[in-house]
């Protein structure tokens, strides 16, 4: 067999584990929104109680459109199917990725994806319990007088939603500056010098990710700033420990 065949062999190979992967990863999402389904209803009431708890009372949330109260629940219920699986997808990625890496890549792959998948969820922890109710019952509370709150339900699902993924997304901070040192793209004492710009930065991330209110961006900004300060700590450790590594291997 010539080499070209063996490439395109390879190749094939590949782009089938790679379709294997995707159908077991796709196969989770499902098995758990089959068995999430039945509560689409009861998970959006618990989505919506941070805002239910500070709305003015005899108020209540309404949907303008006509197929809103079924296909916003059921919206939702997907969203947290992915969320829920992301463990297994992750776990499938590293399955599919794994053979290609060296010993001491693997050493460092596997605590990042589950560090990645906890402070993923960490994030939409801290927006649900700790965001939600102060933004909501700040915005509740400066609503002019003789304007009646009442939210759409589909407005509603939409706005959290994108808080959810810049939270998540946020609080990936850690693990992003790990992969970036661990690459070679700067150094811990690098991002040090530059920490004046990253407070900067955070703020305006903070701004683009979230709804236009100072709430929602500083809660966002702060928390950004904690976990870049906890990534350049990691990111040190993780030098020092190939640093004596290295010498050891050079001895």
């Amino acid at each position: 067999m010539s080499s070209a065949a063996k490439q395109n062999h390879t190749l094939f190979d590949h782009l089938l584990e790679l379709r294997t992967r995707l159908l077991h990863a796709v196969l989770g999402v499902l098995v758990i929104f089959c068995s999430l389904i039945y509560f689409a209803q009861d998970i959006y009431q618990y989505v919506a109680k941070p805002l239910l708890a500070v709305m003015p009372e005899g108020t209540q949330m309404i949907a303008t459109d006509v197929a809103s109260p079924f296909f916003t629940p059921f919206k939702l219920t997907i969203v947290l199917s992915i969320f829920l699986a992301m463990p297994y997808i992750l776990y499938q990625l590293w399955s599919f990725i794994a053979p290609g890496l060296y010993k001491h890549e693997k050493r460092l792959m596997a605590p990042l994806m589950l560090g990645s998948t906890l402070l993923f969820y960490g994030g939409i922890a801290f927006a649900y319990y700790v965001v939600f109710p102060v933004a909501f019952a700040f915005f509740s509370s400066v609503a002019p007088d003789g304007v009646t709150i009442a939210t759409d339900i589909s407005s509603y699902l939409d706005f959290v939603l994108k808080l959810f993924f810049a939270f998540g997304a946020a609080f990936e901070i850690p693990i992003a500056i790990i992969l970036l040192c661990w690459t070679g793209v700067t150094t811990p004492a690098s991002l040090r010098t530059k920490r004046p710009y990253i407070v900067v930065g955070a703020f305006v991330v903070g701004m683009l990710l979230t709804p236009p209110d100072i709430i929602s961006q500083t809660m966002l900004a702060l928390p950004m700033l904690l976990l870049f300060e906890l990534g350049i700590i990691i990111a040190s450790v993780y030098y020092r420990t190939e640093e004596e590594t290295a010498s050891k291997e050079e001895q």
